[in-house]
């Protein structure tokens, strides 16, 4: 098993940035597929970025050209660099491992991670 920390959420204007981070700790997770997903309010959790060990990189429509993830195994973290923020982004964000005979391989369902953190908030105000 791996415990995932998110931090870095907060309150932010319209037009604005934050940077996610999920710091990984126990098992390494070098060699799995890691995921960042995002929960509004009445809504189900949905995929925003999937990240593989060897570069395989999937984004959400909603997140295409205005987020980044990225990750660094020497330091188990894997981040999301959200800019030009929109009031829809507002959400709980959450990391996640995926697990499974496919682990290394990106997926955008939530049922393939395995580990979760606990989530940090992002508010965007108008």
């Amino acid at each position: 098993q791996v415990q995932l920390v998110e931090s870095g959420g907060g309150l932010v204007q319209a037009g604005g940035s934050l940077r996610l981070s999920c710091a990984a700790s126990g098992r390494t997770f070098s060699r799995y597929a890691m995921g960042w997903f995002r929960q509004a309010p009445g809504k189900e959790r949905e995929s925003v970025a999937t990240i593989s060990w060897y570069g395989s990189i999937y984004y959400a429509d909603s997140a295409k050209g205005r987020f980044t993830i990225s990750r660094d195994d020497a330091k188990n973290t894997v981040y999301l660099q959200m800019n030009s923020l929109k009031p829809e982004d507002t959400a709980v964000y959450y990391c996640a491992r995926r697990g499974g005979v496919s682990s290394e391989v990106p997926s955008t369902q939530s049922g393939d991670y395995v580990d979760w953190g606990q989530g940090t908030q992002v508010t965007v105000s108008s």
